[in-house]
């Protein structure tokens, strides 16, 4: 267990009765957990309010669970804001797994309304709760798909969020999801093609691998992105390319590039612009290519002389919390001025 001298903030557990996750195609639950954190010394009245959207696969109470050899998130901020890193702040972090593996954070009928509930039912449980964040007090980070839903969101929401930062955000599909494509129909043809056959396969293994977590993704995405309106089909689960020769259906494809932030950000930067702060980074060894489709956001703000902060880094996209020791303590000052 790792030691620590600075004084540790408290964990307080919140549940959310969420009216927009209601109906979801899935079966998902739609109590949520809300994890809060609250600085040393303080009851959270006034701080700047941060949440954090965590990855795939994961859920928000997983980042404040125990690590080993390391940090979980509420121990970093114990550290930043004991060395006087960072100005204090409360961080929520809310639990939107999903059957399908985790969530972009999107309004989806077949996930649930998740861009509703953390924008109208958690952000105010929250505040009410701690009398913390307000207009122009909210920020919004995360990484990978928690990365790709602060962009979203700050392109979506400059009225809600006035900061956020995106670790290795999903971008550049082309680059992204392209390559998956194949694995996961080899994946899907040992099922006789059938999403339903393969999903209900996956749920009961006794032991998941690797390759399971990418065809999950793959699928929670078309969930996102492109769900399927007929009631028919399973779980409204469609992908955006052929069965039998991988080819991308154009308008298939087409809903999905919608969602890309690489190329929302043509059309929203000026949002990106209203903010106090934005953060975006990724590896430089990122293993699933998102540092293109980062740097195609960096260069759209760039030219359009938008404030923001944009780092590459030596690595891959595994294993980069240590990451948030940047961004932290960027969103925490712009948010407390």
């Amino acid at each position: 267990m790792r030691k620590t001298h600075h004084a540790p903030g408290t964990i307080h557990r919140l549940t959310v009765e969420s009216k927009a996750l209601a109906g979801n195609r899935l079966g998902d639950p739609t109590t949520r957990i809300v994890d809060v954190y609250v600085p040393h010394g303080h009851d959270g009245a006034g701080l700047p309010l941060l949440v954090d959207l965590v990855g795939f696969t994961s859920g928000g109470p997983a980042h404040t669970a125990w690590r080993a050899f390391g940090e979980n998130v509420p121990e970093r901020l114990d550290r930043l804001i004991g060395e006087a890193l960072m100005p204090p702040v409360v961080v929520a972090f809310p639990d939107c797994f999903s059957r399908l593996g985790g969530n972009q954070y999107v309004n989806s009928p077949v996930l649930g309304n998740y861009e509703d509930f953390l924008t109208r039912e958690m952000l105010p449980a929250v505040e009410t709760r701690f009398a913390c964040g307000g207009e122009g007090r909210r920020g919004v980070f995360g990484k990978s798909s928690g990365g790709f839903g602060a962009l979203v969101h700050a392109m979506r929401h400059p009225d809600i969020w006035a900061a956020a930062a995106s670790h290795s955000g999903d971008a550049g599909f082309e680059n992204l999801y392209i390559p998956e494509f194949p694995a996961t129909l080899r994946a899907l043809a040992k099922h006789d093609n059938s999403i339903e056959a393969w999903l209900k396969a996956f749920e009961a293994k006794p032991k998941l691998d690797g390759k399971d977590t990418m065809v999950l993704m793959l699928l929670a995405q078309a969930a996102s992105f492109d769900p399927d309106p007929n009631p028919e089909t399973f779980l409204g689960l469609r992908l955006p390319v052929t069965f039998d020769t991988c080819e991308l259906i154009e308008e298939r494809w087409n809903n999905w590039l919608a969602w890309d932030p690489a190329r929302m950000v043509q059309t929203h930067a000026q949002a990106i612009g209203r903010l106090k702060a934005f953060f975006l980074d990724c590896g430089t060894e990122d293993q699933y290519n998102i540092l293109y489709g980062t740097r195609r956001i960096h260069k759209a703000l760039e030219e359009r002389g938008i404030a923001h902060r944009y780092e590459e880094f030596p690595d891959n996209h595994s294993g980069i919390d240590y990451r948030m020791d940047i961004s932290l303590p960027f969103l925490a000052r712009a948010l407390s001025q």
